[in-house]
């Protein structure tokens, strides 16, 4: 089946809904590395994410049968994720910080860094580009770095960032607009 021909996400929704398990399949397989990436930036712990985008993931089936179309599905399910996260933070007050080591060893500067194709110095000033980054984005408040990592990770655009965050699209806009500055600023100074 082409891309053109492909069903919605809303459709799939519907179709999971109405019992048919592959479409729930179809929307996980389009989705689940979008949102793991939004989860694991927002809490940088790859077990903790895991568990909590499984989460997202129970909830959307349990919401299935009452599902109505009503936006972009995509918002739908990102604001499930922001509901989750917003759970997690309420019982957990420890924020994590984005250069912390995972299980692993690595940070997540070195998931951003470039891939190993390239020379070890071009490697070294991606890692660096990328720990500079992760360290703007963890000085940015919670609230700016939420709507900065729902359009960069979620594609949502600025009405869907409001709606996701419950805010006016204006507030939303303005979370934005400081997210971008502050993160411009301060990559700037690090260049």
């Amino acid at each position: 089946m082409s891309a053109v021909n492909a069903p919605s996400d809303e459709q799939l929704m519907l179709a999971f809904a109405a019992g048919d398990a592959r479409a729930f399949e179809v929307l996980y397989d389009r989705h689940t590395l979008p949102v793991w990436r939004f989860v694991m930036r927002s809490v940088n712990d790859k077990a903790l994410a895991d568990d909590l985008v499984q989460d997202v993931w129970f909830s959307l089936a349990r919401q299935a049968p009452a599902y109505e179309v009503r936006a972009r599905w995509r918002t739908w399910l990102f604001t499930l994720a922001h509901h989750r996260l917003v759970d997690h933070w309420r019982t957990h007050r420890h924020h994590a910080s984005l250069d912390a080591a995972t299980e692993d060893g690595a940070s997540l500067a070195d998931t951003l860094a470039a891939e190993s194709g390239f020379g070890p110095e071009r490697r070294l000033t991606s890692r660096e580009q990328a720990q500079a980054l992760l360290d703007a984005l963890a000085a940015l408040p919670a609230n700016q770095r939420e709507a900065f990592l729902l359009q960069a990770e979620g594609g949502l655009s600025l009405a869907e960032i409001a709606q996701t965050t419950a805010v006016s699209p204006e507030t939303a806009k303005s979370r934005l607009r400081y997210a971008r500055a502050r993160l411009r600023e301060t990559l700037e100074a690090h260049a």
